[in-house]
């Protein structure tokens, strides 16, 4: 049985405010994965790749997933 890394979540300065309940938590600390999780799931954690970290977020800088729309 492989044994689950260790991740260390960190939430953006914009989700530190107590007042906000739900935001999203990036580790980076595993080298070459990138681990998602939602503030509110913490047991839920998505893993990617650097590369696929950086496709995704390339994609939503440049507005493919525009939700106002």
């Amino acid at each position: 049985m492989s044994r689950v890394p260790e991740f260390e979540f960190v939430r953006t300065a914009a989700c530190r405010d107590a007042r906000v309940n739900n935001c999203p938590e990036v580790a980076l600390n595993v080298p070459g994965v990138v681990a998602l999780r939602d503030s509110e799931r913490p047991e839920t954690i998505v893993t990617m790749t650097a590369a696929q970290w950086s496709d995704l977020t390339a994609a939503v800088k440049a507005g493919e997933y525009d939700l106002s729309a």
